[in-house]
């Protein structure tokens, strides 16, 4: 899931040995080494301490000699070479986020110097995003997308006018999709992506840490190349190899999760806000305001924008207080305050690439039903079981009318392997749920440990405010001691 509001972690809003292996380019076709150099420009202006360069793979690497792409690579060197272990390899999450920046940001975050110490930290745009061979649908303003986050669906008939748009996305992606790169985007790809960047940095292991979609490209990285994998964080789990269908429908879940903890807060400032004494009746106060801008939109932001603004808006802590003050606004004046404006004109719909390469990557991931009537079924049925999103994270999308030109079985997890996996997940996250780090933790086996971090926030590792969880990562990457499961208080 991407998150693309925020806080620096991509959300929504990741293959058997065997299988892998077959896919894999020998040694001999990995990419030359490195040359590390100026970063681009807007990046370079963004984190102005980092080096890049570019490391070629193969566009299908079912045709390691055919077509090229390059990939554009980021790194903070260890400056330590007694301590330094080796390349940790970084992904934020999306799909479609950009990495180039990640281990700057990570730096800004405070990211204790024994890991910079022990590694390079490598950044990276995966394949078709940002500076590495980008893919682009042509998505506009004006068509008002509505982003990497099903919008709410009020009934059967708002199902079927959605799938129209939905299957125009399709088409539109599909017109657009030069040199047939978009056929090629998948999370298996993009860890096959990984293992020739380690390659290309004569590294015979890489250390990875992920968050959000991140886990689920770390999920299928070590599962495709148990052997080359060193030390891995999954951090804020999807619960599979993909962002699927059924990971999305589990947004309703997060949102009932983590909105008990916005409603206490909310209730606390009654006095300040006025909008609910306790958390039941701040629980009233968003369906209220939700059914009333249903009918009557104010300043052009309908129940559609409410919820999903309400939804995202629980990912980080930081943004309650904005929160509040539009539920305030909306419910005292009537009217949207100039700062919500101006977040809704900052909406994903004018972000193009990312767009693109969201739907690419997770559209071939997995099989998305086709049928209408099944979406139409399934957002009945979440909007009972998830009342305040349901009936948004259960809606149709782009990738029940994808065409996939080049399918191939979904990643599978592999559970042996080197127990060399920690799994880092927040108790109450809105859009990655604690069950997926569970379903992790079963299906990795003895492969792997969770650490659950009693939080309501997307992000653990350095992203974070948990000291325990932050001990926890750094001695796992640092010193190898991989936790017993666990609980962080």
């Amino acid at each position: 899931m991407t998150r693309k509001h925020g806080a620096g972690l991509g959300l929504i809003l990741t293959m058997t040995t065997g299988f892998a292996g077959a896919w894999v380019a020998s040694p001999a076709a990995s990419a030359a080494p490195p040359a590390w150099g100026a970063c681009p420009q807007a990046i370079a202006a963004a984190a102005p301490t980092m080096q890049c360069s570019r490391v070629t793979v193969p566009l299908d690497y079912q045709k390691p000699t055919g077509a090229k792409i390059d990939l554009t690579i980021s790194r903070i060197a260890s400056t330590d070479p007694e301590k330094r272990r080796g390349v940790l390899l970084l992904n934020p999450g999306g799909p479609g986020v950009s990495g180039l920046t990640m281990p700057f940001d990570l730096v800004n975050r405070g990211i204790p110097n024994t890991v910079l110490d022990t590694y390079d930290l490598i950044g990276l745009d995966p394949r078709g995003v940002g500076h590495s061979s980008p893919v682009d649908c042509k998505f506009t303003v004006e068509q008002n997308y509505p982003g990497n986050i099903p919008p709410w669906a009020e009934n059967a008939a708002t199902v079927a006018a959605d799938a129209k748009a939905a299957k125009a996305v399709a088409e539109q992606c599909a017109a657009n999709d030069t040199g047939n790169r978009m056929a090629h985007m998948s999370t298996a790809n993009t860890a096959r992506d990984l293992d020739q960047i380690r390659r290309a940095l004569g590294e015979p292991k890489a250390s990875f840490f992920g968050a959000s979609y991140g886990s689920a490209l770390g999920a299928a990285y070590a599962s495709m190349f148990p052997r080359t994998t060193d030390r891995v964080i999954l951090d804020s789990n999807l619960g599979d190899t993909a962002l699927t269908r059924e990971s999305q429908r589990r947004y309703g879940l997060g949102m009932e999760q983590a909105f008990p903890d916005f409603a206490r807060w909310l209730a606390d400032r009654h006095g300040a806000y006025g909008l609910g004494r306790t958390p039941k009746d701040v629980r009233q106060t968003y369906f209220a305001l939700a059914e009333r801008l249903d009918s009557r939109p104010v300043s052009g932001l309908d129940g559609r924008f409410f919820r999903q603004f309400t939804y995202v808006s629980l990912f980080n802590k930081s943004s309650y207080g904005i929160l509040a003050q539009l539920w305030q606004s909306l419910n005292v004046t009537g009217h949207a305050p100039a700062t919500t404006m101006a977040a809704a004109a900052a909406q994903p719909h004018a972000q193009t690439n990312f767009l693109s390469s969201f739907l690419a990557v997770t559209c071939n991931d997995s099989v998305w039903p086709s049928e209408v009537g099944v979406y139409q079924r399934d957002v009945a049925e979440d909007r009972k079981k998830f009342p305040m999103f349901g009936a948004a994270s259960a809606n149709i999308s782009p990738c029940a009318f994808w065409s996939r030109k080049s399918p191939e079985p979904q990643a599978e997890i592999n559970d042996n392997g080197p127990v060399n996996i920690l799994i880092l997940q927040n108790r109450r996250d809105v859009a990655t749920p604690l069950v997926g780090a569970q379903i992790l933790r079963r299906e990795f086996a003895q492969r792997s440990r969770l650490v659950t971090v009693d939080d309501n926030q997307h992000g653990v590792y350095v992203f974070g405010g948990n000291a325990c969880a932050l001990n926890v990562g750094t001695a796992w990457l640092v010193e190898g001691k991989l936790p017993r499961d666990s609980n962080c208080r």
